[in-house]
């Protein structure tokens, strides 16, 4: 494309969303005729573009938010920088409506609250023109509401309650200085060579993706650092990887975790699988420890492998002054969880084994059917790759891989300049897990 074509499509763009929410500085108001007239010419302009055309009531609006296209991408960058001249123009023309909070909302539901929910829809393109301004919520505002959801990361169930108003009530001006900070975030990454294979984890959305030859290949949902313990920034190479792993406790579990669980029940360690070793590796009985002391901090405490392993099949290694990692998890269910800020910094994966088999692809005799042979063997083993691939923990909160879908996560850690954007009211994550190995939901991980 050339650099006149690029303006092109940003100016295009950019009167777009101007005439979607031209409409807010027209005073709508429900059953207004001249509003619905003003609002239906404005959106029938030519710059509409197709947002239209990618409008049903059967959902397909909401899967079409995904793309192959990578987040950290020269196509991710423009895209996102066009959101910014089109959230310019939704915020000079007056941004979009509140939509009271009046109980939930969902299909076959009539309220006064639901014209203002067509509107704010509308304007940001997930409810096509032209269906009026009813109070009924009917099958295109569901569908609308699912596309919405899909873009920020939230169930696509098309209901609206507490988290889909949380999200559809930030203001425009929030969302437009949202996207300008990670389009900064974009720039820095993009500049680089970042290889053509590599792995990303963006930590606000709690999730992975895979990527080779400017295309992902495959997305994982992730568990990632609480907000009193979080997962950091960082690039590296992941090099190694750890089937069937032992697990280290680190002294802050010791201390937070260990010693008030012994001291509950002196039987904890054993039923754990947990081994105490002293510095020349010789064992420790747990009885020649004072549990009501800190002693047990000096210590080394080493989990067997097994179906209880905090780590469960593997451990994705990657030097780095952090001390993280990724890894699998015994507690799969947490994955289903809509808040996924539940480690002490390392990352969790699902569907982790895809992800190794893909890592170890071109290390000899590593493919899927080795590699699942020795994790049912529960023997340790372990895999230095060949061609270490790049890994990069980023923070990226807002982009766009198509100028018309423009994608808001949870500012989780509170780094863009507004509680409002942080959806979520987590501050810490209490235990509600395994009574073997709590920390598989707590501070499983190194980093501390």
């Amino acid at each position: 494309m050339t650099r006149a074509a690029d303006r092109d499509t940003l100016a295009s763009t950019r009167r777009q969303f101007l005439l979607g929410a031209a409409a807010v500085g027209l005073g709508m108001a429900p059953g207004s005729a001249f509003a619905q007239n003003a609002l239906s010419e404005i959106l029938n302009a030519p710059s509409r573009g197709n947002w239209d055309d990618q409008f049903d009531t059967r959902g397909i609006s909401a899967r079409q938010v995904s793309s192959a296209t990578p987040i950290f991408s020269n196509a991710t960058l423009m895209s996102t920088q066009a959101a910014v001249n089109a959230y310019q123009g939704i915020v000079s023309s007056g941004g979009w409506p509140q939509v009271p909070e009046v109980g939930t909302l969902r299909i076959g539901v009539d309220s006064q609250a639901v014209p203002a929910l067509r509107q704010r829809l509308t304007i940001a393109g997930d409810l096509a023109q032209g269906l009026g301004m009813s109070t009924a919520f009917d099958t295109y505002v569901e569908a609308a509401v699912k596309r919405f959801q899909a873009r920020h990361g939230l169930p696509v169930d098309g209901v609206v309650s507490k988290y889909t108003y949380k999200a559809i009530n930030v203001p425009a001006d929030l969302r437009l200085n949202q996207l300008m900070i990670n389009v900064g975030r974009l720039q820095q990454m993009v500049s680089k060579d970042l290889g053509q294979r590599f792995v990303m984890v963006n930590i606000p959305a709690a999730a992975i993706e895979a990527v080779e030859n400017g295309q992902v290949v495959q997305r994982h949902t992730a568990i990632v650092g609480k907000i009193d313990r979080q997962t950091p920034i960082l690039e590296s190479k992941i090099i190694n990887l750890n089937l069937n792993p032992y697990w280290h406790a680190p002294a802050s579990i010791v201390r937070k975790d260990i010693i008030p669980l012994m001291q509950k029940d002196p039987t904890y360690l054993e039923k754990a699988n947990i081994h105490i070793f002293d510095h020349q590796g010789n064992e420790i009985p747990p009885q020649s420890i004072n549990w009501n002391s800190d002693d047990a901090v000096k210590y080394l405490f080493r989990q067997d492998p097994g179906k209880d392993n905090a780590m469960a099949s593997v451990k994705i290694n990657f030097p780095n002054p952090h001390s993280v990692y990724m890894h699998d998890t015994p507690e799969q269910s947490l994955f289903s969880n809509l808040m996924r800020f539940d480690s002490s910094g390392c990352v969790r994966v699902q569907n982790v084994r895809d992800l190794v088999v893909w890592l170890a692809r071109d290390t000899p005799g590593w493919d899927r059917q080795k590699i699942e042979q020795v994790i049912a063997s529960r023997q340790r083993e372990d895999v230095d790759l060949v061609n270490p691939v790049p890994v990069y923990f980023t923070y990226i909160t807002a982009w766009a891989t198509d100028p018309n879908v423009v994608q808001f996560r949870d500012d989780i850690y509170h780094r863009d300049g507004s509680d409002q954007l942080a959806m979520s009211d987590l501050k810490t994550t209490a235990y509600t897990g395994n009574q073997k190995n709590p920390y598989v939901q707590g501070d499983e991980d190194i980093y501390r």
